[in-house]
């Protein structure tokens, strides 16, 4: 049996193929960007064609620097972007339109509907989820009613609709399913039962017909063959994926990824548990029928992508990783904070209103210190979730498992180590979406046995020791909340 598995990893910013060994080291990786389209102020998308050339491309790519061929692959996972929506026609394979990204606010007015309405409690209830534009019910409902075309075609059953693990799926395989970790994204799963719930599904007037077959997150044997006859053997969504990438198995457990956004989720065991502290209910990962473990989720739109705000809006910065270096120019912030608003504020305060805030500024103040401001910025609105997730729980955390692009930036991880007071711990393989998807795909290929074999792989890279005294973090998280409640609300109401 051929001990190879291959990750793809289908992100915000770009798509990654990781192929790991029977050991789960990474012997090969491949990476290509896609376009960011703006169409409109906070509108979000991406071309779905463009993104499926480059998932083929770096699995090319990726086998070809192993040196192996498709047959040498035991099977392939695929993490990817959650909530984003793709629609696509079932005979000819093309999109209706670029897909609309998780991070996309055009679908305010829906969900402004939705809560005059008095749904909030009713969706809450099924799905774990609060009304918002990042879920993909409100994206799929605005494209339904602005498409005539995918409208007709939905109701006679051409159109297909999905998350990206659909689209790809879709392509790769020819099979219309999505995982349980994806479909708890949308806003059309019931918690409990797992499957799509019709009652909400007509409230968005989504017919059920376009929508995917539900399937755990590992499939045995397969969920499909490629064209080159390779397994699909795992779909997650990406944060799940790097929830099983850092090996949270036990309640308790957890971790942050540093992304275009951050996400912190919490394994919290076989039942779900509505938070009252503005955090998620989703599912961690399913291994069979109708049954999976939950987690509970803080969801932050903008933490990298305020990074790229200021290499690509603002000029500050001409690479990512320059924010570093820049930031350690200064011993601290000189008083400024930033709240990085752009898309709304998610969890734990869910305000679609607020915008983006960048306050205390004085003469005093140069780019060293707003680069200082944007780290700390995504720093503390990681404390922020946090504190919500421990009133949730009543579990105190003694440290924080981080991953993701950002966790490569050591000046970030000691200001996190700081502003939390707890030991921060990064792993040797950052990319834990990837590994999350690799390592299922390998269960289910029969590489590793169980969760315990999956566990003796995670190996940790460094830890980051809290630094400020508690008066220190104190007053800089009584700063900064005071700037997060002056940037609420900053939208003007929709008529």
């Amino acid at each position: 049996m051929t001990h190879y598995i291959a990750a793809l990893d289908q992100g915000t910013t770009g798509s990654r193929c990781v192929i790991l060994d029977g050991q789960g080291y990474t012997i090969a990786s491949a990476y290509r960007e896609h376009r960011q389209i703006y169409p409109q102020p906070g509108w979000v998308e991406h071309d779905p064609l463009e993104i499926l050339a480059n998932v083929y491309l770096v699995l090319n790519e990726s086998l070809h620097m192993a040196g192996l061929q498709p047959a040498d692959l035991a099977g392939i996972g695929i993490a990817n972007q959650r909530e984003t929506v793709v629609v696509w026609n079932r005979h000819t394979g093309q999109p209706y339109a670029n897909a609309v990204v998780w991070q996309c606010v055009r679908s305010r007015d829906i969900c402004a509907q939705l809560e005059r309405d008095g749904k909030a409690d009713l969706i809450r209830r099924r799905t774990g989820l609060v009304i918002a534009t990042y879920f993909s019910a409100s994206k799929l409902a605005w494209l339904l009613r602005e498409l005539p075309e995918l409208a007709r075609d939905a109701q006679s059953g051409d159109a297909l609709a999905g998350t990206i693990d659909s689209w790809l799926a879709w392509n790769l395989t020819g099979e219309h399913i999505t995982d349980v970790t994806n479909a708890s994204r949308t806003m059309l799963m019931n918690l409990e039962t797992l499957a799509w719930d019709a009652e909400l599904c007509e409230l968005f007037g989504i017919p059920m017909q376009m929508l995917p077959r539900i399937v755990p997150s590992l499939g045995q044997p397969t969920m499909g063959m490629t064209a080159d006859g390779i397994p699909l053997r795992s779909i997650l969504g990406d944060q799940q994926a790097a929830l099983v990438g850092q090996t949270c198995f036990e309640v308790g457990e957890a971790k942050n990824t540093y992304g275009t956004g951050s996400f912190m989720l919490m394994n919290i065991g076989s039942s779900p548990v509505i938070s009252e502290q503005g955090l998620l209910t989703t599912v961690a990962y399913g291994l069979e029928p109708g049954l999976c473990r939950y987690a509970l989720e803080g969801s932050i739109a903008v933490t990298g992508a305020a990074v790229q705000w200021l290499r690509d809006n603002l000029g500050l910065i001409h690479q990512a990783a320059d924010i570093e270096a820049l930031a350690a120019e200064v011993p601290d912030n000189g008083g400024v904070y930033f709240v990085p608003a752009f898309a709304g504020m998610y969890a734990p305060r869910w305000d679609m209103d607020a915008r983006g805030l960048i306050i205390g500024l004085t003469r005093y103040a140069t780019k060293a210190h707003l680069a200082r401001a944007t780290l700390e910025a995504i720093a503390h609105q990681t404390q922020e979730v946090l504190q919500a997730m421990g009133q949730a729980t009543g579990i105190p955390l003694s440290s924080l498992r981080v991953d993701g692009g950002a966790s490569a930036n050591n000046l970030l991880m000691q200001i996190q180590a700081d502003i939390l007071g707890k030991p921060v711990i990064r792993p040797v393989n950052r990319e834990t979406t990837s590994l999350g998807a690799a390592y299922l795909a390998g269960m289910a290929a029969g590489i590793w046995l169980n969760l315990e074999a999956l566990r003796a792989l995670w190996r940790s890279d460094r830890i980051y020791q809290a630094q400020w005294s508690a008066a220190e973090r104190e007053r800089g998280w009584r700063m900064w909340q005071r700037a997060a409640d002056r940037a609420q609300g900053w939208a003007e109401p929709l008529a």
